[in-house]
This record gives structure tokens, sequence and C-alpha cells, in this order.
């Protein structure tokens, strides 16, 4: 007589349906957990981005501002006057 015997890993429907609910629980767990991380990277990054383009920008500014004020320097050299320079649309007295 031969004997048909279960596979070893054979569940049941309810043990199928416990597992699914513990998997999709950690999904659930997972997606929220991502979410957090994520938005607080992209956060970041966008901190980081702002505050590198602010200091390229106040970096440029200072450089024009250096450049005129030697342009203003060679201009007037012992006249007394003054020139006006910008720094990000504001004028600024070179004396």
């Amino acid at each position: 007589m031969h004997h048909v015997s279960a596979p070893l890993l054979a569940l049941s429907i309810d043990t199928a349906k416990n597992i699914a609910m513990f998997i999709a629980a950690g999904f659930v767990a997972l997606s929220v957990i991502s979410a957090v991380l994520v938005k607080k990277l992209v956060t970041k990054l966008v901190l980081v981005v702002v505050l590198v383009t602010a200091a390229l920008a106040m970096w440029s500014q200072r450089a024009n501002l250096q450049d005129c004020a030697a342009r203003a320097k060679d201009r007037v050299s012992g006249s007394g006057a003054t020139v006006e320079c910008t720094f990000f649309g504001s004028d600024v007295a070179v004396p």
C-alpha cells in the first residue's frame, strides 16, 4: 500500500490568513517608518540645497562688491568722491 502524506509546509486556511495579516501589518509599519525617514531625508536635502544656494549667492555678491570697490578705488584714487556699488540690489556707498 502506498502512503500519501501531506507536504511538510502545508498550511491551513486560518494559519495562512494569520500570516498574511501579520505580513500586511508589517508592510504598513514599514511604509509609515519609511515615509517618516524619507520626509526627514527630503527635508534635510532641501535645507542643504537652500543653504548652499544662499552661501553661493553671498559669495558671488561679496566677490562683485569687492570688484566694484577695487574699480572705485582705481577710479577716484584721492578725489574724496564715493562710488555706488550694489549688494543684492541695495546701493552701497564705497568711500
